[in-house]
């Protein structure tokens, strides 16, 4: 007998009961007899339909149901409890089979490459086949986004095809190689064109292989993952940074453990200072990329020529640098910083007749416990920083007068998918979600109307969308674009979720702006990665 019918009435149920439970926004208390109740028809009709996994679920919850003390739950504690059968329900849905799969590992810090291609079809499968092997892969289609998203997510491998609209793969890494000529990043041109001249002309400007279309897969993965590697050993080896000539984060590692054993033999403490640009996304916002290179590099020699030469400079990160001041402490550190800023505000830039000019906040702490890790003395340094933004910019504010907690920048996450179970899903895991520099504001929405009837798109400050490629009453497309024709559209980044063969929507949610796609059946794990690596870009 077929039991695949009555298999999915049953998820059917189990999916009404969730959606009636958690969907309506009210906030409400279940007991436990209800729970009890519900696991308990779902573990009768698991076992006769043979559904081993769902089974051994519902017996498990049922058995934590009759130890709870508390007589009722609330829908965060309930949808907490039930997120396992609320994952486990995902996967029957979208794979129509429950395996035991081994896990590939997924971490934020695994490799990003950015992938630029007209042909859809190309760009979907080598966009498969990387991260398959545990890469992210960002893909563009359209060469002009696709330049200023290079800049922005700064990857560790760029592909590029020759032959693109408006702009050729020539131009484009004429436009890369100009603006980031002292950053090594792996970069391989791809074309159906393998003539000899073109080759040679693709070398001269800077690409580091060239692969002929149609592609060996096999071949093509073998020689990406010798560039991800030659970076790697790169960026292990090299202690200055490229753009700014300071040192790099790297060699802060080694110098602050240096400078904690001289702290521990000879008890004279040192300071650390971390100081970040204001606005200075605006900056490239305004005068585009080139202009934000040259106040990084203008930035960073001013703190060269302005301490003293025992003092260590860093660039830690984007806009972000360190100093390091031995035999220091942090009132001495502080009042060097305010001068610092008084004066590099002064600073005149001009970019195409404009003239403009930047300040810089700074957070500094003291050291004393030659026990501190670095992770600990810079998360201190950086909840200073946080609190002179706060306190208006354009100042230094110490880590050692008060036990500071950082503050965070607010980022509005906003899920849009007319399916109730991974709306759950992305709630759960977003709620657990823990960022050093954001604070996560999360609201799920059903469809693009309810979304925009909230008014939820004109709320100031850092927006990211996670947006279903196809729903009824509006579909995902067509959120999308009116999305990015908002006036903050800058300030919005979008994750698309989209079926697996639905080629012409990844185009064109890629025409229409869309950062990042995944297509769907996704797994759990790689969708939080992925989450995870865009926002943590983001800053």
């Amino acid at each position: 007998m077929n039991l695949d019918k009555y298999k999915d009435l049953l998820f059917q149920k189990v999916k009404e009961q969730l959606t009636e439970w958690f969907e309506d926004g009210m906030e409400a208390t279940f007991t436990n007899e209800e729970i009890f109740r519900f696991l308990h028809s779902i573990k009768g009709t698991a076992g006769t339909l043979q559904l081993g996994g769902l089974h051994q679920i519902a017996t498990k919850l049922m058995d934590e149901v009759t130890t709870k003390e508390n007589e009722t739950w609330t829908n965060q504690e309930l949808r907490d409890f039930l997120y396992e059968l609320i994952e486990f329900s995902y996967e029957y849905e979208h794979f129509n089979q429950i395996e035991e799969k081994l896990a590939i590992p997924r971490n934020e810090n695994v490799p990003l490459i950015q992938l630029i291609d007209d042909d859809i079809s190309m760009l979907i499968l080598l966009k498969d086949a990387m991260e398959s092997r545990g890469w992210m892969v960002l893909a563009n289609t359209d060469p002009l986004k696709a330049t200023e998203q290079y800049f922005d997510m700064r990857p560790d491998c760029l592909i590029i095809d020759i032959n693109l609209p408006k702009k050729n793969g020539f131009q484009i890494l004429e436009d890369i190689q100009r603006h980031s000529n002292k950053k090594f990043i792996p970069k391989i041109m791809i074309s159906i064109q393998n003539d000899r001249q073109t080759r040679i002309q693709a070398y001269k400007m800077g690409a580091d292989d060239f692969i002929e279309k149609p592609i060996d897969l096999e071949e093509f993965l073998v020689r990406m993952e010798r560039h991800l590697d030659r970076k790697k050993i790169f960026d292990q080896s090299v202690l200055i940074d490229e753009l700014t000539q300071v040192y790099n984060r790297k060699f802060l590692q080694d110098t602050m453990q240096k400078s904690m054993k001289e702290l521990k033999r000879t008890g004279k403490c040192f300071t650390l200072a971390v100081m970040d640009l204001d606005f200075f996304k605006k900056v490239n916002d305004t005068y585009g990329h080139i202009a934000g290179d040259r106040v990084l590099v203008a930035f960073a020699q001013f703190l060269k020529e302005n301490v003293r030469s025992l003092d260590t400079v860093f660039r830690f990160g984007g806009e972000e640098f360190i100093i390091l001041f031995p035999q220091t402490t942090d009132l001495e550190a502080k009042n060097v910083l305010t001068r610092l800023i008084q004066e590099f505000k002064g600073k005149i830039f001009s970019e195409n007749g404009q003239e403009f000019s930047v300040s810089f906040s700074a957070g500094v702490y003291m050291i004393t416990d030659p026990d501190l890790d670095t992770s600990a003395v810079i998360k201190m340094a950086d909840s200073a920083l946080y609190e002179a933004k706060n306190n208006g910019r354009a100042r230094v504010e110490s880590a050692n007068k008060i036990e500071v907690t950082p503050a965070k920048r607010l980022l509005r996450v906003s899920v849009i998918d007319d399916d109730a179970i991974i709306r759950m899903m992305l709630m759960k895991i977003l709620q657990h979600m823990n960022f050093d520099q954001f604070e996560l504001d999360i609201q799920v929405y059903e469809d693009g109307l309810k979304f925009f009837s909230s008014n939820r798109l004109e709320e100031k400050g850092g927006h990211f969308l996670i947006l279903d490629g196809m729903m009824p009453v509006m579909d995902g497309l067509e959120v999308l674009k009116k999305v990015k024709q908002a006036k903050n559209a800058k300030e919005m980044t979008v994750l698309m979720l989209t079926g697996r063969k639905s080629e012409s929507d990844i185009a064109e949610a890629l025409r229409l702006g869309a950062d990042d796609y995944m297509t769907k059946p996704f797994s759990i794990m790689e969708l939080e990665a992925r989450i995870q690596r865009l926002i943590q870009r983001l800053s």
